[in-house]
């Protein structure tokens, strides 16, 4: 059965599989800045009262699976994240792992809803990072 939520007027059960990639879909994504990646989200998540619940990065995206309050837009919340997470990256990357110019992540994202799927979804965040690196890159401290 779902875990329902609560706010002070509103029950929700509201998870999206989401997509994110640099701009031009260049592999930046390894080394330091691989394993980097995972904190800062879900340090931006806990800011919003949003929880990570699933992630991976590969090396020219990153899937994370995500419940988001319904006081936030999906698109607001992906800005959020975009934005912030970029800022970040250029402070404690800039020049040195050929991060390059004010813009890291694409325009774009994609983003599903997870609905009765959410163990399916989640496995399949899994077996991408089991099949790329077998180790934990995104997935939050239990």
């Amino acid at each position: 059965m779902h875990d329902w939520q609560s706010m002070s007027h509103v029950r929700w059960d509201c998870k999206y599989h989401v997509v994110i990639v640099p701009k031009y879909r260049k592999k930046l994504l390894f080394g330091r800045l691989r394993k980097q990646i995972g904190p800062i989200l879900r340090e931006l998540c806990g800011q919003k009262g949003i929880e990570l619940l699933e992630g991976h990065t590969m090396p020219d995206h990153v899937h994370v699976c995500l419940a988001i309050p319904p006081k936030y837009s999906v698109a607001y919340t992906i800005g959020f994240l975009k934005g912030k997470s970029a800022i970040r990256i250029h402070r404690q990357y800039d020049r040195s792992e050929r991060v390059y110019g004010m813009h890291f992540w694409a325009a774009g994202y994609c983003v599903r809803t997870v609905g009765l799927d959410e163990e399916r979804i989640r496995q399949y965040i899994r077996e991408r990072e089991k099949a790329e690196t077998g180790q934990n890159v995104l997935y939050p401290e239990n």
